[in-house]
C-alpha cells in the first residue's frame, strides 16, 4: 500500500491491498477502495462508495458527490463500481436520490474526461463514455455501448448492449441494441456493424441483425408486425432487440 502524506483519508475509510492513493487526495469515511485499485492526485471518493479491484481514479474526478436532484434530502445512498474500470480526469459519479438507492458502474468501463454519471444510473460492463458525455438521472445503458463525445442523455433513457452514440448526440428516447444512433435529436441511422465484428459476433448473425433492422426501421410495417416478422427469424440477438423494442416506455429512437 502507498499512501501519498498529503492525502485525507477519513477513519472508517477501508482500503484493500496494493491501494495507491495520491497527493492532495480525499477519502471519506464509509467508503471501500478494492485491492490493487489508484486514486491519483486531487480525486475525491466520498462516502457511500464502494471500488472493486484494480480501479484507476484519474486526476480531479469526484466518485460518490451529492446528486445534483432538487429535491435530495441527505440520506444514504450509495455509488457502486466493479473492477478494472479507468476513471478519467475531472469525471463526477453521483449516488442515488432515494435512501438505499445506488448508481452502478459495472467492470472494464472506460469513463474518459469529464463525463458525468448522475444519480441512480446503471452502466453494465465494458461501456465507454467519451469526453463530455452528459448522462442525467435513472439513465440504462448496456454492456459495450460505446457513446461517442459530447452526447447528452435525457433521464429515464436505456442505451443498448453493443449500441454506438454518434458524437454530440442529444438523447431523448431509448437507444436499440446494435445499431448505432446519432443526431440531435438521436435517430438510428445504420448497424453497428463494426462494433458487432469487434466483439466476436459472427457474419452469419450480423446478418440476421441487418435483416430486422431493416423490417423494424425501413420496411414501412407497423410495429407489431415488424416485430412478429422478426421473431420469426429465430434469432437470440435478434429476440434481444424485440424484447428492447416492446420493453420501451420511452419509445425509441427511429
Amino acid at each position: 500500500m502507498s499512501i501519498h502524506p498529503t492525502s485525507i483519508i477519513e477513519p472508517g475509510a477501508r482500503l484493500g491491498e496494493g491501494v495507491r492513493i495520491g497527493p492532495y487526495s480525499i477519502i471519506e469515511r464509509d467508503t471501500v477502495i478494492g485491492d490493487d485499485s489508484e486514486v491519483r492526485a486531487h480525486a475525491s471518493v466520498k462516502r457511500f462508495t464502494a471500488l472493486g479491484r484494480s480501479n484507476i481514479i484519474h486526476e480531479g474526478a469526484i466518485i460518490g458527490g451529492e446528486p445534483q436532484d432538487i429535491s435530495f434530502r441527505e440520506c444514504e445512498s450509495y455509488v457502486r463500481i466493479g473492477d478494472h474500470n479507468q476513471i478519467r480526469e475531472g469525471v463526477t459519479v453521483h449516488r442515488g436520490t432515494e435512501p438505499g438507492s445506488e448508481t452502478v458502474v459495472g467492470s472494464n468501463c472506460f469513463l474518459m474526461a469529464y463525463a458525468h454519471v448522475a444519480h441512480n444510473c446503471q452502466l453494465g460492463d465494458r461501456v465507454i463514455l467519451a469526453n463530455n458525455v452528459a448522462l442525467a438521472g435513472h439513465i440504462r445503458i448496456a454492456d459495450q455501448a460505446f457513446i461517442s463525445g459530447g452526447v447528452v442523455v435525457h433521464q429515464f433513457c436505456r442505451i443498448g448492449r453493443l449500441a454506438m452514440i454518434g458524437g454530440n448526440s442529444k438523447i431523448v428516447q431509448d437507444c436499440l441494441p446494435f445499431v448505432i444512433t446519432d443526431g440531435a435529436p438521436g435517430r438510428a441511422c445504420g448497424l453497428n456493424a463494426v462494433g458487432l465484428r469487434r466483439a466476436g459476433v459472427k457474419a452469419a448473425e450480423i446478418q440476421q441483425l441487418k435483416q430486422a433492422y431493416r423490417l423494424l426501421l425501413r420496411s414501412g410495417l407497423r410495429l407489431e408486425e415488424a416485430l412478429q416478422q422478426m421473431s420469426e427469424m429465430a434469432s437470440p440477438l435478434v429476440d434481444e432487440m424485440i424484447e428492447f423494442a416492446r420493453s420501451s416506455k420511452r419509445g425509441f429512437c427511429r
